[in-house]
């Protein structure tokens, strides 16, 4: 089973700040094509977030095609920069999506679950797990105590000592690494939000973010580090499972060019 993950795709409409300065657009267009020139195809893609920029409908409009181009089925959950009901309304052939409350769901993928967790919070830009999502996270768990399972969240539960961005934190986590360690289950926790690829034990199992499709968040450890783009590659992630050596996770940078056999 191979999972690809992509993140922080900030696709904007044309002319806007962000379709100008950082060309998401053209560099979601190339990892899409990244990801279709991929042998072997992953069997999914998992979107952990801020789909676009502003949570427009255009935005939106600009993004449901370009994703329709995947050709294997592809999982969303809302970043910080997404709006929940205009993301519901533009993917309402998702079926996977509730048609109301939180934009968190379970489903089974082969010889994995895949729980979503919704950390949007409207207006903020840090996360939230609040009592009401970590029980929903909880019942879903102790549904399936023996199936191997991977969470997918936008905001990471861990601090990454880039303060900039641990002050858009995610509150809530202690109660959630609470909940994980009851259920051994869980493989990994992947997640978004840094445009950096980051790891961290949290709970009893591994929690990790992915580099965004278009532009990064620079390495910047100072107590009071800025907080500002870097030019480094557009990347994604690739976790393969299998029975024998459990969830293994690659970084796959996005150059553009035909992969080599």
């Amino acid at each position: 089973m191979l999972l690809a993950q992509i993140t922080d795709l900030h696709v904007g409409v044309p002319g806007s700040n962000v379709d100008i300065q950082c060309r998401t657009t053209v560099q979601l267009a190339r990892a899409v094509q990244h990801l279709c020139r991929m042998d072997p195809l992953p069997d999914v893609v998992l979107c952990t977030g801020d789909l676009v920029d502003e949570g427009s409908p255009e935005e939106y409009a600009v993004l449901v095609p370009m994703l329709a181009a995947l050709p294997m089925p592809c999982y969303l959950v809302p970043g910080n920069h997404d709006h929940r009901e205009n993301l519901r309304k533009a993917f309402v052939s998702h079926s996977y999506l509730p048609r109301d409350g939180f934009l968190h769901y379970a489903v089974d993928l082969g010889p994995l679950r895949l729980i979503a967790l919704d950390t949007h919070v409207p207006g903020a830009p840090g996360g939230q797990l609040c009592p009401e999502r970590l029980a929903w996270l909880d019942a879903r768990l102790s549904e399936a105590p023996d199936r191997p399972t991977v969470l997918m969240m936008h905001h990471p539960p861990f601090r990454t000592g880039i303060e900039r961005m641990d002050e858009m934190g995610l509150e809530g986590s202690e109660g959630m690494a609470e909940v994980v360690r009851r259920h051994p289950q869980v493989e990994r926790i992947l997640c978004g939000h840094l445009h950096r690829p980051i790891v961290k034990r949290f709970g009893n199992t591994v929690a990790s973010t992915c580099p965004s499709t278009a532009h990064q968040v620079v390495l910047d450890l100072r107590r009071e580090g800025r907080l500002a783009i870097v030019d480094e590659p557009p990347a994604c992630q690739l976790h393969l499972w299998n029975e024998g050596l459990g969830l293994v996770s690659h970084t796959s940078y996005i150059t553009g060019e035909p992969a080599r056999r």
